[in-house]
């Protein structure tokens, strides 16, 4: 079969290095099997078999986007527009409603669910001299590395195994993005819990069509599971310094709707000074001007926060419970940014991977499982 190449989301190498698949081929059926009962499907409109690559970062196989849903995306970028929502001081959002067409939308949505590795993180913070832990209330999962260095390919080859031909097969390494050919010093990322990973295939035909709305570019790739209606995150704005001034971030909704709340901080509040939400300590007061902003982000809706919206503007998505809720048969939230030092790496990987279980959708039970549990139930 002949080599599928990954140029769009690894750097080319100057020389390939014949693949070592080694122990991997003896359990690559069990493991397509595996990954398929979790609902990862062959695209429907074509003959094509399902496709899927590996990665020895990546803790499973992950699947290659159905060629129907990726001919669909490539064709926004020719039909894509947006609503401008600048009406308040230092607001500057556009919005599409939607960017994806709900038939794609909801195929992408159990795609993706199927398809990637989800964390549920825990982690401690001081606060106020004591120490809290904290259990992120949404399933997380994140790609990709700040500006200072970038993913090189160095291995890549497809199997001549039939019962994994499938499969396309990567290695790389992490160089400096001043120059390519000299290797990021082992130090700069043995301080990280959780070692950076490329972004898969399947996300970047997205980063792709988020960069070119935003007219940016961005690196890491941030994925949220709210698996029912009780799961949020709560006011914050996305303003670290990793980020440079006055960052875009684009971030795209599949599957429920929720509500996407903002609100401008009060006044005096600013990058760093504060608690969690901004607000200095003991102060709720409303910035002139300004009132509390609710969109229903609906499957295949994007907002784009760009400009100085997160300097001064916080976000949420807030519980949403009930009998019948909508929000309980699950969403996903892709955001888009742009890491500009290690900080930022380390950041997203710390409180989005962590160092906690893997877990996968299972299609059977129709809930997110531990994948070590599947993977014993699959015999893998």
């Amino acid at each position: 079969m002949a080599k599928r190449t990954l140029e769009a989301f690894f750097s080319p190498p100057s020389k390939k290095a014949k693949a070592d698949i080694g122990p991997l081929s003896r359990i690559v059926s069990p493991l397509v099997k595996a990954a398929q009962a979790t609902d990862t499907f062959t695209d429907q409109s074509t003959s094509d078999i399902q496709r899927f690559t590996s990665h020895p970062s990546w803790p499973s196989l992950i699947a290659d986007l159905p060629k129907g849903i990726s001919d669909s995306i490539e064709e926004l970028l020719l039909t894509a527009s947006g609503k401008a929502i600048n009406n308040q001081p230092h607001l500057d959002l556009l919005y599409f409603q939607p960017l994806i067409p709900q038939p794609t939308a909801d195929e992408l949505f159990r795609f993706l669910r199927s398809s990637l590795p989800f964390y549920r993180v825990k982690y401690t913070i001081n606060r106020f001299g004591k120490s809290l832990d904290i259990n992120t209330p949404r399933y997380t999962t994140v790609f990709g590395i700040d500006e200072t260095s970038r993913f090189l390919i160095t291995q890549e080859s497809s199997s001549s195994d039939e019962s994994s031909s499938n499969i396309t097969y990567t290695t790389s390494r992490i160089v400096e993005s001043s120059n390519l050919t000299k290797e990021s010093p082992p130090a700069k990322y043995q301080k990280y819990t959780v070692p950076p990973r490329p972004i898969p295939p399947c996300l970047m035909l997205l980063k792709n069509l988020m960069e070119a709305l935003a007219s940016d570019t961005y690196n890491i790739v941030l994925v949220n599971y709210y698996a029912t209606g009780t799961d949020s995150i709560s006011f914050h704005s996305d303003d670290e310094r990793f980020l440079g001034e006055n960052p875009a971030i684009a971030s795209f909704s599949l599957g429920a709707r929720r509500d996407f709340l903002l609100k401008h901080k009060p006044p005096g509040a600013g990058p760093g000074n504060g608690n969690k939400n901004g607000a200095p300590k003991g102060q709720d007061a409303v910035f002139p001007g300004t009132t509390q902003i609710k969109l229903p982000l609906g499957s295949g809706d994007m907002i784009l926060m760009r400009g100085e919206t997160q300097r001064n503007w916080l976000h949420s998505i807030p519980k949403r419970t009930g009998k019948g809720n909508e929000a309980d048969t699950g969403r996903i939230n892709i955001t888009m940014r742009k890491a500009m030092i290690p900080a930022g790496t380390a950041n997203y990987y710390q409180y989005n991977v962590g160092t906690g279980p893997v877990y996968r959708w299972d299609n059977k039970k129709k809930e997110m499982r531990l994948w070590e549990e599947m993977k014993l139930e699959e015999n893998i």
